[in-house]
């Protein structure tokens, strides 16, 4: 009798430890909004320099200086021409110099898992392919502007409407997560 029981509680503990490492709706919602609780959206995929510089005589336009103008606008940069030197100058203004160099806006919150692949073997981890649709949360008002929008497809895309995407997720020990996380 006491064997049987402790099978039985034995069984109930492992099934619910695994819990955790089922593709299911709450386990991919629980790997994206922890990995987003932790990885803000940015304009920028790297950090920029400042001061930075831009030819105003360059046949190839520089692909920020949009969104720095934008960012100018904004009150975070301040520019300055040289004609002498044929560059724009952009450097960070005091409010600029508190925002993170990549230009953070806020962070994503998964609403609704819309659909996932089946799980599969890629180098030698159970990975799935989650698509969502998300809100972003803790946007900055500087970043709240139709320039920062028009200068940043992406960011506007984030921002309004009902944005989706698809992130991929690993199996790991403690359950599904964002590669790298």
């Amino acid at each position: 009798m006491y064997g049987t029981a402790a099978s039985l509680a034995l069984v109930v503990l492992f099934t619910g430890c695994n819990g955790f490492k089922k593709p299911s709706v709450k386990n991919f919602t629980t790997a994206l909004n922890y990995h987003f609780s932790h990885n803000d959206d940015c304009l920028f995929p790297s950090a920029l320099r400042f001061p930075y510089e831009t030819s105003t005589t360059s046949t190839t336009p520089n692909s920020n200086k949009k969104g720095l103008d934008a960012l100018k606008e904004a009150g975070l940069l301040k520019s300055l021409e040289d004609r002498d030197i044929h560059v724009i100058r952009y450097e960070l203004t005091p409010y600029g110099s508190h925002v993170p160099p990549r230009f953070c806006y806020g962070h994503r919150v998964v609403t609704s898992i819309d659909g996932s692949t089946p799980p599969a073997a890629v180098d030698g981890q159970q990975t799935t392919r989650v698509d969502y649709h998300y809100k972003m949360m803790d946007v900055p008002g500087w970043a709240d502007s139709d320039k920062i929008r028009k200068a940043f497809p992406a960011f506007a895309s984030a921002t309004t409407g009902d944005p989706r995407d698809r992130t991929a997720l690993v199996l790991t020990i403690n359950g599904w997560r964002v590669p790298g996380d």
